[in-house]
């Protein structure tokens, strides 16, 4: 059963997202390898090689938190160690191009940008709320016994 769908969200929202960082850095590389021009004595083939291994790399890492937000919908626990550094690095990230977004691109791309941090860190909050086993106490156990006081049979006033 699916309690939290939160995590298939974003799980696939990161995956289209590697998918679509990688054509597009490709797709540019594939431009700037085209026109053979220079850019202030820079070499061209070297812009359009590092724009796709940009995009390779980048392509990448969105990959990694995807499969790392996919592990934590199958096993409906939470991220733990480098899966949840890299989910708070994704929404770093995320955050860093929303705002680069809103001057370079437009209000479209930063709202997709902050939408996908807000995934992010609700899929981190979601499952961080989720009480451990050992902080609830079974139905079965026995109600802890009071303290012992003073006896009132021996009149003994409390101090």
């Amino acid at each position: 059963m699916v309690r939290r769908p939160v995590a298939w969200v974003v799980a696939i929202v990161l995956f289209v997202e590697a998918l679509g960082i990688a054509a597009v850095q490709w797709f540019l590389g594939v431009v700037v390898d085209r026109q053979d021009m220079s850019l202030a004595g820079l070499d061209s083939d070297m812009m359009a090689i590092s724009s796709k291994v940009g995009g390779v790399v980048f392509g990448l890492y969105f990959g990694l938190c995807a499969l790392v937000a996919l592990l934590v919908a199958l096993r409906d626990r939470p991220a733990a160690g480098v899966g949840r550094v890299l989910l708070i690095s994704a929404a770093v990230v995320h955050g860093l191009l929303g705002a680069f977004a809103w001057g370079l691109v437009g209000v479209g791309a930063f709202v997709f940008m902050v939408t996908v941090l807000g995934l992010i860190v609700l899929l981190l909050m979601t499952y961080d709320a989720q009480p451990s086993p050992t902080d609830s106490v079974p139905a079965s156990a026995p109600a802890p016994a009071p303290e012992p006081g003073p006896d009132p049979a021996d009149g003994a006033a409390p101090a």
